[in-house]
């Protein structure tokens, strides 16, 4: 997701953002509240058995950021940082969005990122 300021921002984030607002009003809208339980969802284990906190995801995006390919591509290093693929598959998945190619090194490269900031290795 992208914010106001044209900056990437996570799950987590948002959710934070409108519980935040929530507090302070004492309200949400309709459309604010079905964003709200949809960051909620995407932000916890139950989307792909990691919870995400901003940092995380910051941390893996500034990662993926330093591989070559990816400095033309910052919104491809934002999704792949908040889906936190675990399968090259997954991976490719993502890059084919754009109809650029992808070599196994940088596969892998984004892989062992992903799985040293959540504690998979």
């Amino acid at each position: 997701m992208m914010d106001d300021e044209g900056t990437f921002t996570d799950y987590s984030s948002v959710r934070d953002l409108l519980l935040d607002a929530q507090e302070r009003r004492g309200f949400l809208t309709y459309e604010q509240k079905a964003a709200l339980q949809h960051a909620e969802w995407a932000a916890s284990n139950n989307r792909n058995g990691y919870s995400t906190e901003p940092k995380v995801f910051s941390d893996i995006f500034n990662a993926i950021m330093e591989i070559e390919l990816f400095q033309k591509y910052p919104e491809l290093a934002a999704k792949l940082a908040e889906l936190m693929p675990m399968h090259s598959d997954d991976v490719r998945a993502v890059i084919a969005s754009r109809r650029i190619s992808i070599d196994g090194g940088d596969v892998e490269s984004v892989l062992d990122i992903v799985r040293q900031h959540v504690g998979v290795e």
